[in-house]
Parts: C-alpha cells; structure tokens; sequence
C-alpha cells in the first residue's frame, strides 16, 4: 500500500511579480521568500516524512525551491512531474488569462464546490479533471511505500476534498484512499 504525503510548497516570495522576466504565466517561476524557506525546514522535521522514498514535484518555481529543500533535508531523489501543477482557470488553452479572469474562475469554482455547473461552458479545470491528471502522476510511483508530493494548496483542496493546505502542511493519504 502506497502512502502520500502532499505537501504544500512554503510562502512564496511575490515581490519580482510584474518584473522581468516573471510577468503573466512566468510569476509561476518565482521561488520562497526566506519564511517560506523556514516553512519547508520545518516540514522536513515531521517524522511522517522520515521513511519516505521520492518526491514528486510540480515544475512551478515555488514547489521545486520547496522539494530541493525537502530532497536535501531527507536525502531523497526529486522527480518533476508536470502533471502535479497548481489548478488552472483555463484548461482550454493552457495561457495566462490574466488576474481578474483566474479571480473570477477561482470563485467559480470555490462556489461550484469543484464542479462545472450543468449546462454552463466553464474553462477553468474542475475537480475531477485536477484528480485525473494526479492520478496518471500517481500511478507511477504504486511501487513506492511512502510518496512525497510537492505541490498547490488548491489542488490539494479539491482532490482531498479538504480545506485549503497552509504553506509546509502535509496532507496524508493512502492509494486506496485516493482513487475512492
């Protein structure tokens, strides 16, 4: 039996947003300010982690400054899987629809509970399309018994079906608790 352990990825450090190079789809390059740095030293204490095997991480900057902390920490190989990436407000195209466009999809889909609602055309990507592409990431690593997973607070939200993960939290589940 396969456990995951999800960890949301430390404060991440905004103050570059708009600048250079980190502007529209590239603030997802940004890394941890120093608190979010200390988030994920903290994270690396829990005993939970002590066994655990690989991480998996999601290519957005904050979650890879988050695993290279946690792989140093645990002596662990890092993978990147694209397929673990923070929710998006727009799975048609996959571009940067701007901050009042993914403000307006996050409260849809916070109001909808995950779900699009019948007979509406929604682009922002439901829970159940989150827990799919999860999923084909997870499947990978079933020969693995204990999993980290370096990834969003969103998407642990809605594919756990739980609250919204603080930075460093860890989410625990089994395989078997997953796919239900």
């Amino acid at each position: 039996m396969t456990t995951i352990y999800f960890v949301r990825h430390g404060e991440m450090d905004n103050s570059m947003a708009g600048k250079l190079f980190y502007q529209e789809f590239a603030q997802n390059l940004m890394t941890l300010t120093e608190k979010g740095i200390g988030q994920i030293h903290e994270t690396a204490k829990d005993p939970r982690l002590k066994d655990a095997q690989i991480i998996i991480s999601s290519p957005f900057g904050r979650a890879l400054h988050s695993a290279a902390i946690l792989s140093k920490e645990l002596g662990l190989e890092i993978k990147v899987e694209t397929g673990v990436h923070e929710w998006l407000p727009n799975v048609e195209t996959y571009r940067w629809v701007g901050q009042e466009a993914a403000t307006n999809a996050y409260t849809e889909l916070v109001e909808n509970k995950g779900v699009h609602p019948e007979g509406k055309k929604c682009t922002w990507e439901s829970t159940e399309m989150m827990k799919t592409r999860v999923k084909k990431v997870l499947e990978n690593y079933l020969d693995y018994d204990k999993v980290i997973v370096v990834c969003h607070g969103t998407l642990m939200q809605f594919i756990l079906d739980s609250h919204h993960a603080a930075n460093g939290e860890i989410m625990e589940t089994t395989w078997e608790e997953f796919i239900k």
